[in-house]
């Protein structure tokens, strides 16, 4: 190597050291907090956080019979019948507006659809991450993934890489906005180049895996109350994950436009109302099409005889109160242009989401034994601290990333 080549050697090498200098002062300024350490959220959310690690500590190292009422006759509590079962129906509202702005180009709810699909991403990971508290053995989570003991024919095989494949894609879909973030344009747009196929393709498995977690119960039969088991399960957990995501998205964007407004341009959030009215068509719509499904699931098991019983009305409770009621609140803000009636029925929406998933999971399962499952304060507090983590991590994202505003020379 001559002295020239060296030269030129030695000032690449330069310019990659203060590269790299200065992405490390980048990334350490972004790290820092914005704005006031000790507001009341942070206090309760850090007070949260600090018992969860306390009970998580004893959990791993006493097992989960130490802070779960978990046991051989209910292995499956809170911790999935919420976190997960209900948590994925929640984090729907990613492939319903991926598909409305990208295969059918409604462009009203482009503002949206990068915010809804972190809400996604971030569901996602910390519902695994909630799944691995969970495992007695958190490290033979690998066995769904490989098919090990029970094979590759096995549903929880498929929902497994169903779920790991779509965190996948919601990645490579948000990967444009972290890209603009870095500030840089070449891989940004790469990326963007990418977003359709990882849409496509995250649409496809949405429909697998919200289906597949309803396919889990399918072999519950006799365990679990007649009037919620149906062959039908799958087919009614993805149209209810419709609704659910949707109702959800109503409500972040309700708390979104008011903590972040500062962040949000004048024509965005002008349109919002737009966008909430549009939202709650297709919610009212699906939950129409999914009460109509229940009502046939109902005549086709002829499982009248439950009907005048207490499960009956808890029954009843969860399709009428929480399914039938707010598709006519929905409806009804729809025709007065009411946003407070609209955001009220997806508040009983997501109610009821919660109740019906519960139901499936941990209510009426094995409804006949004497001795139930309830969950304990321990379960419920981690559980607010999974809710709590990911709350901060979006907000964090969002006070960095241009999630919900545009940076100038980054566009489409």
């Amino acid at each position: 190597m001559n002295e020239k080549e060296v030269s030129v050697t030695g000032r690449r090498g330069e310019i990659v050291v203060k590269e790299l200098i200065k992405f490390s002062k980048f990334m350490i300024n972004e790290l820092k907090p914005k704005g006031r350490l000790l507001t009341p959220f942070n206090v309760i959310a850090g007070s949260i956080l600090i018992v969860a690690a306390i009970l998580l500590a004893i959990r791993f190292t006493k097992g989960l019979g130490s802070i779960t009422n978990l046991s051989q006759s209910y292995p499956w509590g809170l911790w999935i019948g919420f976190d997960v079962i209900t948590g994925v129906a929640f984090a729907g509202g990613a492939y319903v507006l991926t598909f409305l702005v990208y295969i059918l180009r409604m462009e009203k709810y482009h503002p949206i659809v990068r915010v809804t699909i972190l809400n996604g991403f971030l569901a996602y990971v910390f519902y695994a991450g909630a799944l691995l508290l969970d495992l007695g053995r958190p490290w033979n989570v690998i066995n769904p993934v490989i098919g090990n003991s029970f094979g590759v024919s096995s549903v929880l095989f498929l929902v497994a890489w169903h779920f790991m494949l779509y965190m996948t894609a919601e990645f490579i879909e948000f990967s444009p906005a972290i890209a603009e973030w870095l500030g840089w344009r070449r891989i940004r747009k790469l990326l963007a180049s990418l977003t359709l196929g990882a849409v496509i393709f995250g649409i496809t498995l949405s429909t697998l895996h919200q289906s597949g977690l309803g396919a889990l119960y399918l072999m519950t039969k006799g365990k679990l109350h007649p009037l919620w088991y149906t062959e039908f399960i799958p087919l009614l957990f993805f149209v209810s994950s419709i609704f659910a995501g949707l109702s959800m998205v109503i409500l972040e964007g309700t708390i979104s436009h008011k903590v972040f407004r500062n962040q949000i341009s004048s024509e965005h959030r002008d349109s919002h109302n737009g966008i909430v009215f549009g939202l709650a068509k297709i919610c009212a719509a699906t939950m129409f099409v999914y009460f109509f499904l229940k009502l046939l699931v109902f005549l086709h098991d002829q499982s009248w005889q439950f009907l005048f019983t207490p499960w009956g009305y808890w029954y009843l409770l969860e399709v009428i109160g929480f399914v039938l009621l707010p598709c006519m609140l929905f409806i009804h803000g729809l025709k007065r242009e009411s946003l407070l009636f609209v955001r009220i029925a997806a508040i009983l929406t997501l109610v009821g989401i919660v109740l019906n998933r519960l139901n499936i999971s941990i209510i009426a399962f094995k409804w006949y034994e004497p001795v139930r499952y309830y969950p304990t304060w321990m379960e419920i507090e981690v559980t607010l601290a999974v809710i709590v983590a990911e709350i901060i991590v979006f907000r964090w994202i969002v006070n960095r990333m241009p999630v919900l505003r545009e940076l100038p020379g980054m566009g489409e």
